[in-house]
């Protein structure tokens, strides 16, 4: 790589520095800290949350997560509308669910093959995309949240086939895997995986392995619930006392360490903390500037890790 593209790889397509540095994810550049659009679903002013979209591009981020049953449709709908083409951002959507409204949970399994497809349909609708540059399938068989049963219960293999055929014809751009497995991991290879989306935290790293594969394979690892928490019985990083002693120590908050700790642990680690208040975006995006040396690393490394595995139903 020459130095002038080394330079402009740091820099967005609107010309500001990528929050974090720059990352990769399914053949794309982008910044390694980005943003998890979840919570948007609840953000009752659409002005409001469509400034805040705004306001993570100026802030150097251009890799937003999202998924069609973030508010049915709602959240997909506010990233249409907030970011232009010339923002550069690049979309990374999800399949494996449904919409629930009303229900105990706002996402029911849709696991089966034409399933996938409808759900690749109706994202690239709600996101006025003619592609999205990466979808992960969600796998419901390990990890915190739902569990399958009856025709939900579908092999890998038949969900990559469909998966492969929607790359193919151009609707995705490159394929992913959530709540993945190691075994499951391994066995899709071959079909070309662009990331892996699992539970992982400093305090929940029981996908040691499985992060050391996808950086031997350059498999970005995009982690959900990075600062842990999200659900009842799962430890929070911010609670932990290594974290919190070194924060004071840095002059940062907690939340920024941990989230600090997960960029200096890996190469291939690329951030999707989400928020629905600017503020706290704004924080997210400073914890790529924090600098760990080698003893703040060792004594966030000794933070005891704990399982992840927490059914919902």
């Amino acid at each position: 790589m020459t130095s002038d593209s080394a330079s402009s790889s740091r820099l967005t397509a609107t010309g500001v520095p990528r929050a974090g540095g720059a990352g990769a994810i399914g053949g794309r550049t982008v910044s390694r800290v980005g943003y998890g659009a979840m919570q948007l679903r609840r953000r009752g002013d659409r002005d409001e949350a469509i400034a805040l979209l705004r306001r993570a591009v100026e802030l150097g981020v251009d890799h937003v997560d999202t998924a069609q049953f973030y508010g049915d449709g709602f959240v997909n709908g506010l990233i249409r509308d907030a970011f232009r083409p010339e923002d550069g951002v690049v979309v990374v959507s999800k399949v494996g669910g449904d919409p629930n409204p009303g229900g105990t949970f706002q996402v029911r399994p849709a696991q089966r093959p034409e399933q996938l497809r409808a759900s690749v349909e109706d994202n690239l609708k709600s996101l006025g995309l003619d592609q999205i540059p990466v979808v992960n399938l969600r796998r419901l068989d390990t990890g915190p949240g739902l569990r399958v049963e009856g025709d939900q219960v579908v092999d890998l293999d038949d969900q990559l086939a469909m998966m492969t055929v929607l790359r193919d014809e151009g609707k995705i751009g490159a394929i992913g895997l959530s709540n993945v497995t190691l075994d499951g991991l391994r066995r899709a290879l071959p079909a070309g995986i662009a990331c892996v989306q699992n539970a992982y935290s400093l305090v929940a790293r029981g996908d040691e392995e499985m992060l050391r594969l996808c950086a031997d394979e350059q498999i970005a690892w995009v982690p959900f619930f990075p600062l842990g928490g999200a659900l009842p019985g799962m430890p929070k990083v911010t609670d932990d006392p290594a974290v919190i002693a070194v924060a004071r120590s840095l002059g940062r908050t907690p939340a920024q360490t941990g989230l600090a700790w997960l960029l200096n642990h890996a190469p291939n680690v690329l951030l999707i903390p989400g928020t629905a208040d600017a503020a706290h975006l704004e924080a997210n995006i400073a914890a790529g500037t924090i600098a760990l040396d080698d003893t703040a690393m060792a004594a966030l490394d000794a933070a005891r890790s704990h399982s992840t595995d927490l059914p919902l139903g």
